[in-house]
């Protein structure tokens, strides 16, 4: 059996009024190897588009990988690391038996989780991590598109 290919995937959400034009943006490296993805949304939310460039980050990969996620998106890391398994236990129902929100991204982002070795790690926004800052800049940029 070959082992999966070892991917960083940095992914950042901007959102210009929380509701209001949003945006999202990732960065994927294997090696040497680099590719971004970027993409705007007319009426969403901060944490909506945090959401997205995770799952399309994600999407993008063509074969199951190991994957390090990176976020300075504690909504993101704690999801991915804790939260969702109860949540999915409990009918996507946080402990006091609210609905989750924004569940159709969350339910996307476990559907790509399932095709790949996942691990989250938090990073501090805006503090200078150079892949972090492109990302948010890629996220500003498809907002701003709009």
């Amino acid at each position: 059996m070959q082992p999966h290919p070892k991917v960083e995937l940095y992914c950042d959400g901007a959102c210009l009024g929380n509701p209001g034009p949003g945006g999202w943006g990732y960065l994927l490296r294997m090696g040497s190897k680099e590719k971004e993805g970027s993409g705007p949304e007319p009426d969403t939310t901060n944490n909506r588009m945090e959401l997205l460039a995770a799952i399309r980050g994600l999407e993008a990969l063509t074969k199951p990988c190991d994957v390090l996620i990176f976020s300075d998106s504690q909504y993101v890391v704690k999801g991915v690391q804790t939260w969702l398994a109860g949540w999915k236990r409990n009918g996507w129902r946080k402990a006091d038996k609210q609905p989750v929100l924004n569940v159709d991204l969350w339910q996307a982002l476990d559907a790509q989780l399932g095709r790949h070795r996942v691990e989250a790690r938090w990073v501090k926004g805006h503090a200078g991590h150079a892949e972090n800052e492109r990302v948010d800049s890629l996220a500003n940029q498809a907002a701003r598109s709009l």
